[in-house]
């Protein structure tokens, strides 16, 4: 007790050499996710300058100083009561699988339905605001979740979205601009892949923006213009230049709700996904030297992110990945709060608008690529071999959510829609549009359910690969996987097939015998006979 009042009367240094390393590569790390997010918004769902750099940059770099600072408040807490001087802050900042969640599965799917961008805000918004509330009541029962659900089902799902949302359109977009999208994508697979080191420990990720907006400027004084980019564009940005401060925003936040049945099919598990994950990390900092309250941390993140959408910001908080990285270059305390104040001085003062007038949005597609081959490897990475087929299953849902979602641009474009052609016309060509929309519908659950089912099935825990089915006839039978919207009924023939395999399943469980070799055997260990 009295090395610990001792411990406790030091006061802890708020900044030490190492936190320069520190500032900078994690200062990096949020600068570019601040461009890919700034060109989400503008060149993906076309948002209007005015509530990018006005509305949403502002209460983004808000929230992030809050979350930045937050972290460092803990880890001087941590340091001046057990009088340690290697305490190192947590890093946090905007999730980025989420990022594109919400981009490409809540607002691009409402922009789509009603052209109007301020809609589309409104719904992300509301997103943050049901998310906020599972993680702040998360702390008590993630670590059931984590228990229940498989990691190959809650990977797989999200490898589904990595796959087709986030992967396709870079993919594409990189084609059609080689010169710089390949050259670029090298860049990064050569540094964070490959474990090539670029001029002094640079991050890949900002020697590709740099090389692809050099090509970019040089090819404009050949007249080729590969980057889209303008000295008009440019001298336009500078007069963003200004001062502009986060305004509530409850208002857009409420009006989003009309599109709750769409929102909580995504916003529930994707929040349960959050958990597992920020329980993950401060596992990971624990396992570093760093104890810190995993209730505070969660709770943390739900009230800032609540704060965030409420100001403006369609983005969730999240604790990050990689702090006994950053501790090993040296940083602290200082470094998590100096963070959050240059994000504050970039987003308030319009600075990001010069950035992206200067940076060609085909220099940081390669990154969303490397984002979606990341998560989606994940999931065979950090799972049982044997669960590969669970994951593949988990995966399906997302693939024809994404093409449903082809469909209808495609027939938009042409001043047309399904209901004009007609399902049945479009079945007999081998287009099963019906069949799209059903397993399509709520695919984040809905992946989660099918391979939660398929890994219990792999391991022969049939008991429980039963209770997946019953839920997954529940939710059916409320809309909240296949079907496009929550309501009473939505789908009685599907609902009553899945409570039909939960019975075959709990039936398994109970008088089946097996046979003594797991069909999985090919990719994995096979299960030991029962």
């Amino acid at each position: 007790m009295t090395v610990n009042a001792t411990a406790g009367a030091r006061q802890p240094a708020l900044w030490v050499p190492g936190d320069w390393n520190a500032f900078f590569g994690f200062g990096t790390n949020i600068l570019v996710n601040l461009l890919v997010l700034t060109g989400l918004l503008r060149f993906v769902l076309k948002m209007p300058d005015d509530i990018v750099f006005g509305r949403i940059l502002p209460a983004t770099g808000l929230m992030l100083c809050l979350s930045t600072l937050y972290y460092a408040y803990l880890a001087y807490r941590l340091a001046k009561q057990t009088g340690r001087t290697d305490v190192c802050a947590l890093p946090s900042g905007i999730s980025v699988p989420h990022m594109f969640v919400v981009v490409f599965v809540i607002m691009l799917p409402i922009l789509g339905k009603t052209g109007d961008p301020v809609k589309a805000w409104e719904a992300g918004l509301t997103w943050v605001f049901v998310q906020s509330f599972v993680l702040m009541a998360g702390g008590f029962v993630a670590p059931i979740i984590r228990r229940i659900t498989p990691r190959a089902a809650l990977l797989g799902s999200l490898a589904g979205i990595a796959i087709t949302f986030i992967s396709m359109s870079p993919a594409l977009q990189m084609m059609l601009t080689p010169v710089i999208g390949l050259i670029c994508f090298a860049i990064i697979l050569a540094n964070w892949f490959g474990g090539i080191r670029y001029f002094r420990g640079m991050p890949g990720g900002l020697v590709a923006i740099a090389v692809g907006t050099l090509i970019a400027w040089i090819s404009n004084g050949f007249g080729l213009n590969y980057g889209g980019l303008t000295l008009a564009g440019l001298s336009g940005s500078v007069a963003r230049f200004g001062f502009s401060i986060p305004l509530p925003a409850i208002g857009h936040v409420f009006s989003g709700f009309e599109f709750l049945g769409v929102i909580l099919v995504t916003a529930i598990p994707f929040g349960i996904y959050d958990l597992v994950e920020a329980l993950d990390n401060v596992e990971s900092a624990a396992a570093a030297g760093d104890s810190f309250p995993t209730t505070r941390v969660l709770t943390a993140d739900g009230i800032i992110s609540l704060i965030g959408c409420c100001m403006g910001n369609p983005f969730i908080n999240a604790v990050y990945i990689g702090h006994p990285g950053w501790k090993a270059m040296g940083g602290r305390i200082g470094y998590s709060a100096a963070t959050g104040v240059f994000v504050l001085v970039l987003s308030w003062f319009g600075i990001i608008a010069f950035m992206t007038a200067l940076i060609p949005v085909v220099a940081i597609l390669p990154i969303l690529l490397y984002i979606g081959m990341l998560i989606g490897s994940q999931a065979f990475q950090e799972t049982p071999h044997n669960h590969a087929p669970a994951i593949i299953l988990a995966v399906i849902p997302q693939i024809a959510a994404w093409g449903k979602t082809m469909i209808d641009g495609a027939l938009g474009a042409a001043g047309t829609s399904v209901a004009a052609i007609g399902s049945a016309k479009l079945a007999g060509n081998g287009i099963l549009y019906d069949g799209l929309v059903v397993l399509g519908g709520g695919a984040v659950l809905g992946g989660i359910i099918l391979g939660s089912i398929a890994v219990f099935v792999i391991e022969r825990a049939f008991e429980r690969a039963a209770a997946f089915a019953l839920a997954g006839g529940i939710l059916t039978f409320f809309g909240l996987i296949h079907a496009e919207a929550i309501g009473f009924a939505r789908s009685p023939t599907l609902a009553f097939s899945y409570c039909a395999v939960a019975i075959m399943l709990f039936a398994c469980a109970r008088y089946a015998s097996f046979s003594t070799h797991s069909a999985s055997a090919p990719i994995g260990h096979a299960s030991e006979a029962v």
